[in-house]
């Protein structure tokens, strides 16, 4: 029994010890000094990048982890996690410093399910989008009352309204034809945004983000997109009506494994508020037009949910222990989902990589592509697809692959080059030989 006395009063006094500094407040001093310190700790499996800096000079920093910091390797696929974008919604911001923390940690100490993520996926956290809004937001302190201080950036600009507005173009082309994804940006798409915005604009199309959440709060529910309605403003009030992606059944479950795997949101009573299953389309909430879950699907690859974790804005100290346990498997599930469907190389028939393929699933209307090294990753529920790869200057190939609720399915395209149709010459007819042959049609093969 003294034995056992002995271990539990040990783990009183580590819990002592750890606890004032893991579950309190980060200012933008012990946030960077927080990244800092789980770098040194775990050198081998971080790295720490700014991706930018905010309208008064903080850098906007993210920490990575990967078993080979700083290069993406080939069918390793990349997700990530960004916190306080509004600067008054603290809770993503110490959620992301824990979570970091933790799977240092459990990677040190072989924590087999943290080694495999590790090891097998490129996790980019991004703590703050909004240093500037979250310094006011802390000077005021939790107990005050002052809902939005500190929710927009320096220049007093939401950042999740700041976003180039691609909805209005995909509806459209929805009706009329058109790019069903990578929407281009307007030209002078830069005079438009704020440089936190231009900053994570220039970060999402730099890497092959395949998954990303972004942490809120004031809400409890798992939100995804798309977040603009289709229907229009009426009388000055912008109608909510459900608004699907076509990926909209996929985009349903991911927020479902949040929702169930968080300690009390699948629950769908919280905060005043009911959701079924604790999840909800963005536009049957409230139409948001300008927000960075529907940019990151219209003009990457990347397939983001919004996720809005905390009934107060900015939570007394005592609680964040509470919110960590209540959303520490969540993050880890969310990350682990980046795994499933589809994925493979395209190469053209001398095994070199084609980057930017356009890989279409039939029945599905929003193609992705293959990013610089020619690997992609095309996330599916189980089911039995009809998938193609098309390039310039390449013929397509089509296969039909099974995909199961495990890990991804690996199908590797190998294109061939479109052989070029010669300029037809002026032939006198020959009354004889009125039959035309037709040329044998090429069959697709199957990776």
């Amino acid at each position: 029994m003294s034995g056992l006395l002995s271990v539990f009063f040990h783990l009183l006094l580590l819990f002592k010890l750890v606890a004032p500094v893991t579950f309190r407040h980060h200012r933008y001093d012990d946030l960077v000094r927080t990244l800092y310190k789980v770098h040194n700790e775990c050198p081998y499996i971080t790295r720490v990048y700014s991706i930018g800096r905010s309208v008064k000079g903080r850098h906007l920093y993210v920490l990575e982890f990967s078993d080979y910091p700083g290069i993406h390797e080939p069918l390793e696929p990349e997700v990530k996690y960004v916190g306080n974008m509004h600067g008054n919604e603290v809770l993503g911001r110490e959620l992301l410093l824990q979570l970091a923390e933790f799977l240092c940690e459990e990677f040190r100490n072989g924590n087999q399910r943290i080694v495999r993520l590790v090891e097998g996926t490129r996790v980019h956290i991004m703590p703050s989008m909004n240093p500037d809004g979250y310094e006011v937001a802390a000077a005021q302190g939790a107990d005050i009352s002052g809902y939005l201080v500190g929710r927009n950036n320096a220049n007093g600009v939401d950042l999740n309204r700041n976003f180039p507005d691609l909805n209005t173009y995909v509806y459209y082309n929805e009706k009329h034809g058109g790019p069903n994804h990578h929407l281009p940006l307007p030209d002078n798409w830069k005079s438009q945004v704020e440089p936190e915005t231009e900053a994570v604009i220039h970060w999402i199309r730099s890497f092959n983000f395949v998954l990303s959440a972004n942490l809120h709060g004031g809400a409890v529910v798992a939100n995804y997109p798309y977040d603009k309605s289709l229907e229009h403003r009426v009388r000055g009030v912008r109608r909510t009506a459900n608004t699907p992606t076509p990926d909209d059944k996929l985009f349903q479950k991911l927020a479902k494994v949040y929702s169930y795997a968080h300690g009390w949101m699948h629950q769908g009573w919280n905060c005043g508020d009911y959701f079924p299953d604790g999840i909800t389309n963005g536009a049957s909430w409230y139409s948001l037009s300008k927000g960075m879950q529907d940019f990151n699907y219209l003009h990457t690859n990347c397939f983001e949910i919004t996720l809005e974790l905390s009934c107060d804005k900015f939570p007394r100290q005592e609680e964040l222990q509470r919110e960590w346990l209540g959303n520490r498997e969540a993050l880890i599930q969310f990350l682990e989902q980046v795994h499933q469907g589809i994925k493979g190389m395209v190469l053209d028939e001398n095994y070199n990589n084609l980057a930017e393929a356009v890989i279409s699933v039939s029945g599905i209307n929003h193609d992705v592509t293959s990013g610089d090294h020619g690997d992609y990753f095309r996330l599916l529920l189980p089911g039995t697809y009809t998938v193609t790869a098309t390039a310039p200057g390449f013929d397509p190939e089509t296969v039909t692959v099974t995909v199961g609720p495990g890990e991804p399915k690996l199908v590797n395209f190998h294109l061939k080059r479109s052989i070029p149709q010669a300029t037809p010459t002026r032939r006198v007819p020959n009354p004889g030989h009125g039959r035309r042959v037709l040329p044998k049609k090429v069959q697709p093969r199957v990776s």
